[in-house]
C-alpha cells in the first residue's frame, strides 16, 4: 500500500499565501523609490534610515505581537498589520518634511511586526509536521512573490503617472489582503478577548530562550538584506539599471526557486546542515555583488544572493517550529524575527554609513557584510551544541 502524503495545500493555507502576497507587495513595492523620495524632501544624508526605523518598530512590536497572537487569536493580529499598511500607504503623499517621512516609516514597520508573526504562527497550526519545511517554504514564497512583482510596478506608476499614485495603490492592495483574512477561521483554541493588561509585556516575555539558536543565525543571514535594502537603489543608478526595481525582482525570483526545494531539503537531510550550505552561497554571493561592474553582473549578484537567503529561510523557521515550546509558537516566532530586525536594522545603517553616498564604497560595503554573515556559519560549526529536539540530519 502506498503511503500518502498528509495534505499541506488546504484552502486556508492558501488563502494564508494569497494574503501574504499582497501584504508583501504593499510595502515593497514603494522600496526602490523611498530613496529619491526622501532625498527630494532634502533627506539625501538619512537613506540608511528608511530600513532602519522600519526595522526598529517592526523588532519592538515583536514581543506584544507574539503574545497577542497566542492569546487574542492569529487572525486579529494579522489584520492589525495589515491595516498599519493601509493607513500608512495613505499618508506617505501628505509628508512635506524629513522628520514626518522618518516618523512614518516608524509607523509602518510595526506592519511587519504584526503580520509575519501571526501568519507563521497560524501556518504552524494547520500543516502537517512532517512537511513543515516544505510548509515554511512556501509561505516564504508568498511573501517573496509579493517582494518581487511589486517593486518593477512601483517604479512603472512613479514613471509614468506619480509618487502618490504608488502609495495609493500599495494602500488598496494592503486592503484587499485584509479581506481575505477576514474570510478565514481562527486557529488559535481557547482564545481570549482583548484587554489593555495583554499589553503589558514581562521580561521573560520578550525573549523565548529555546528559539535564541535560530534567532541568533538569523540575525547574521538577514544582515545581508539590509545592506542589499538600502544601497542596491543607488548602485542600480550608477550601474544605468533605470528601473530599481528589477534589482529586488531578481533577488526575488531566484529566491522563490530555491525555497520551492529547500525546504523539503531540510525536512529530509535537517535544518543544520542546509543553513549551513546556505551561509556559505551567501558570503560568496554578497563577494560577487560587491564586484558588481555592469547592471547585468548586479542583477546576477542580487539572484545569488536571493538564492542562497532562500535555502536558509524555510530551514531557520522549521527549525523554530521544532523547538517551540507547546504554547508557545507564536513567542518563539516572535524572538527570531525581533533578531531578524535586528541584522535588517544593522545591515542597513553600517551599509549607509560605509557607503557614505560614494559609489566607490559599494564594494566595501558588501565585502564587510560577507565577513559578519559568515559567523552564522561559525556558530553553527563550532559553538552551538545540538538538542534533541531539533531535526540536525
Amino acid at each position: 500500500m502506498v503511503k500518502t502524503k498528509p495534505t499541506l495545500y488546504t484552502l486556508p493555507f492558501l488563502l494564508l499565501c494569497l494574503s501574504h502576497v499582497l501584504f508583501a507587495a504593499s510595502f515593497n513595492m514603494m522600496i526602490p523609490e523611498l530613496p529619491a523620495f526622501l532625498t527630494s524632501m532634502g533627506g539625501e544624508d538619512y537613506k540608511g534610515l528608511i530600513i532602519a526605523l522600519f526595522t526598529l518598530s517592526a523588532g519592538l512590536s515583536r514581543p506584544f505581537s507574539g503574545k497577542l497572537s497566542d492569546t487574542i487569536g492569529r487572525i486579529p493580529v494579522m489584520v492589525i498589520g495589515t491595516l498599519v499598511c493601509v493607513v500608512c500607504s495613505l499618508l506617505y503623499p501628505l509628508l512635506t518634511t524629513v522628520a514626518g517621512f522618518l516618523f512614518l516609516r516608524f509607523l509602518h514597520g510595526f506592519s511587519t511586526g504584526f503580520k509575519p508573526t501571526a501568519a507563521t504562527a497560524f501556518a504552524a497550526d494547520i500543516m502537517p509536521v512532517e512537511r513543515r519545511g516544505e510548509g515554511m517554504g512556501i509561505l516564504g514564497i508568498s511573501m517573496n512573490l509579493g517582494a518581487s512583482m511589486f517593486p518593477p510596478l512601483g517604479s512603472y506608476l512613479v514613471m509614468e503617472y506619480s509618487m502618490d499614485t504608488m502609495f495609493y495603490f500599495s494602500s488598496f492592495i494592503a486592503l484587499i489582503s485584509i479581506l481575505m483574512l477576514m474570510s478565514m477561521k481562527e486557529t488559535l483554541p481557547n482564545k481570549q478577548k482583548f484587554k489593555m493588561s495583554l499589553l503589558k509585556i514581562s521580561s521573560s516575555e520578550i525573549i523565548e530562550k529555546k528559539a535564541m539558536p535560530p534567532a541568533i543565525v538569523a540575525l547574521f543571514i538577514y544582515l545581508t538584506f539590509g545592506i542589499v535594502l538600502t544601497i542596491t537603489p543607488d548602485q542600480s543608478d550608477y550601474l544605468g539599471l533605470s528601473n530599481k526595481g528589477l534589482i529586488f525582482t531578481s533577488f526575488t525570483i531566484f529566491s522563490i526557486l530555491s525555497r520551492a526545494v529547500a525546504g523539503r531539503v531540510s525536512d529530509r537531510y535537517g535544518r543544520i546542515p542546509v543553513i549551513k550550505a546556505s551561509v556559505l552561497l551567501l558570503v560568496f554571493s554578497l563577494i560577487f555583488m560587491g564586484m558588481a561592474s555592469s547592471a547585468t553582473h548586479l542583477l546576477m549578484a542580487s539572484g545569488a544572493i536571493g538564492f542562497a537567503t532562500g535555502v536558509a529561510s524555510p530551514a531557520v523557521f522549521a527549525w523554530v517550529i521544532d523547538i517551540s515550546p507547546e504554547g508557545r509558537m507564536a513567542r518563539s516566532m516572535a524572538t527570531v524575527y525581533i533578531a531578524l530586525e535586528i541584522g535588517i536594522g544593522v545591515g542597513a545603517l553600517l551599509s549607509a554609513w560605509i557607503y557614505d553616498n560614494n559609489p566607490e564604497l559599494f564594494a566595501k560595503a558588501f565585502y564587510i557584510g560577507a565577513a559578519i554573515t559568515s559567523l552564522a556559519g561559525v556558530y553553527l560549526q563550532f559553538i552551538y551544541k545540538k538538542p534533541e529536539d531539533v531535526i540536525t540530519s
